[in-house]
């Protein structure tokens, strides 16, 4: 059974900057470039029929596009590193689109995520990263920004398990208002989405 989360795709320009983040860092396991992406609900493992209803409540989303900024660097793990990300300028449409979708998740009983939404895009898993190093390797990129690029839609991914993360499948994919239709047409319809996930 695929896991199964919504996510914003980063689009190239955006991936070549943050692709020139990657080195500097012993014991970082690298994300490739084509598996970048910014999740906003994780969901999981979920049944066919979990996933049809999903897919289905989602098509109620309605919101316009809107531009984003990736801005800053960060690590997960204090004491211990994971992760080293790139953050996201400030976006109340971003929250307002991940609030609604989690709404939707939660009525569709899905629990509730634990951890506060922190919108970022994972750029390395760290295996025995020593803290300093994780720290010298913020520190030297912690001006790192992007062009704002608009987002015109958001997604529904799959992944299989795998060591560090992908490949990562678009399963079905909701254009935002404003947003060009033929670039974000619709990628699968809900049959198609149920076809894949069982």
């Amino acid at each position: 059974m695929p896991r199964l989360f919504t996510a914003l795709e980063i689009p190239r320009d955006a991936a070549l900057s943050l692709s020139l983040l990657r080195g500097g860092l012993p014991g970082a396991r690298w994300i490739d470039v084509e598996n970048y992406h910014l999740t906003l609900r994780f969901i999981g493992d979920v049944e066919g029929h979990v996933a049809d209803e999903i897919a289905n409540a989602l098509d109620r989303v309605h919101r316009p596009s809107f531009p984003l900024t990736l801005s800053g660097v960060g690590a997960f793990g204090q004491k211990k590193p994971h992760a080293v990300w790139a953050g996201v300028s400030a976006s109340p449409d971003l929250s307002s689109l991940q609030a609604e979708i989690e709404r939707i998740c939660q009525r569709l009983g899905i629990p509730a995520d634990p951890r506060k939404f922190m919108p970022h895009v994972t750029l390395a898993r760290l295996r025995n990263s020593s803290p300093l190093d994780v720290a010298q390797y913020l520190s030297a990129r912690g001006n790192f920004s992007t062009l704002p690029f608009r987002v015109s839609r958001f997604v529904l991914m799959s992944s299989r398990d795998s060591v560090g993360g992908g490949p990562y499948i678009v399963e079905e994919a909701w254009p935002l208002s404003g947003a060009d239709s033929r670039a974000s047409s619709r990628v699968a319809s809900a049959s198609d989405a149920s076809r894949i996930m069982r």
